[in-house]
């Protein structure tokens, strides 16, 4: 398959789409007033994977994408965007964006744009960068590339690729087929990932973070939060624990932006380890104190909600359970239990900005 260089109408004027090409040479224009590629390491070829669906200002955003390939290449570099055309395109075309020799692939989008490209860049050498234009942007956020694409862009052309690892979940699909994904910001078994199978596209686009707000009262009021195992490793002290549960998610990042902030401290990109909430109660009112403290960032853990760092957990069904539970892996729903869910390590080349600890 071949990789096509997809090129989009700005239908801005001249003046605007200026203003755009001055804030990328700004972000790589050196003193004496010469570009000078060396500065971004091993950032030569770039793949720019863009997702035209993701975010509420799609229009808008396609002109700016093609405004940063074309910056990027009066740098001197090669760049090329490729638009994303449905579920898992972002996948094979990061594939082939490996296969024809580029060295960075930017994802352009919001977490599940990331999460896909993600599938193809672990193992390799390929550094993934992020440009966020979706409505849930965790990744960039805990990166500190917020604002808008050109702001993002010009922070990202100063970034340093570093080594870092990733989660892995192990679930059984639709079909009831073993199957596997990488994960970078969160994995999820329970509420969580039933409020993102009830996210309809559309809407999500037309209402942003609004629509998660409703379903989330609708699945607190409404849901039963059945229960399932959790089987916590040892880790070295003792016996496994196999615990009953009603959510567990098992996050990567430190911050996923605004008011989730620190919602498992200790978690980290750089951590060999998964940080995992697991929630003990079946309480709606246990859920709501819950969030609303997070949400005031005064959250603590006690016995209903714990917090556990561990390299691995295996999730699986009560006996005689016919309760229907969901997967999610970076706010895509997956399939359903038995589940296990562990770190990959040191297995993705990142680009991290300057001064940023993920």
């Amino acid at each position: 398959m071949k990789i096509e260089d997809r090129h989009w109408k700005s239908g801005k004027p001249a003046s605007k789409i200026l203003q755009w090409k001055l804030y990328f040479l700004l972000a790589i224009f050196l003193h004496d007033g010469k570009i000078d590629s060396d500065q971004f390491g091993t950032m030569q070829k770039i793949a720019l994977i863009y997702n035209p669906a993701s975010g509420q200002h799609s229009l808008r955003r396609k002109a700016a994408i093609q405004d940063a390939v074309e910056v990027l290449r009066d740098a001197g570099m090669t760049a090329e965007a490729f638009t994303t055309s449905g579920a898992g395109s972002a996948t094979e075309q990061a594939r082939h964006a490996i296969d024809a020799g580029f060295d960075t692939v930017i994802a352009c989008g919001g977490d599940g744009t990331v999460h896909e490209v993600l599938q193809s860049l672990v193992g390799t050498s390929v550094a993934l960068g992020v440009v966020p234009l979706g409505t849930a942007n965790a990744l960039a956020a805990d990166l500190c590339l917020i604002g808008s694409p050109a702001k993002a862009m010009g922070i990202l052309l100063k970034a340093k690729p570093s080594r870092i690892s990733v989660g892995r979940i192990h679930y059984q699909d639709a079909g009831g087929e073993p199957a596997s994904r990488y994960f970078i910001v969160a994995a999820g078994v329970g509420a969580d990932a039933l409020l993102m199978s009830r996210l309809d596209a559309e809407l999500k686009r037309r209402l942003g973070y609004v629509l998660y707000m409703i379903e989330a009262a609708r699945i607190i009021f409404t849901h039963g939060f059945p229960l399932f195992e959790a089987v916590i490793p040892s880790n070295g002290k003792g016996h496994a624990r196999v615990v009953d549960v009603s959510q567990l998610l098992a996050v990567r990042v430190r911050s996923f932006g605004g008011a989730l902030q620190n919602l498992a401290p200790g978690a980290s990109l750089r951590n060999g380890t998964l940080s995992l909430l697991a929630f003990k109660t079946q309480s709606r009112f246990r859920y709501v104190l819950f969030m609303l403290a997070v949400l005031a960032r005064q959250h603590t853990f006690y016995r209903e909600v714990e917090l556990v760092e561990t390299p691995s957990i295996e999730c699986r069904p009560r006996s005689n359970s016919r309760d229907e539970l969901f997967v999610e892996a970076d706010g895509e729903v997956l399939g359903k239990l038995p589940v296990k869910l562990e770190v990959v390590h040191h297995s993705l080349t990142l680009l991290v900005p300057p001064g940023v600890q993920p």
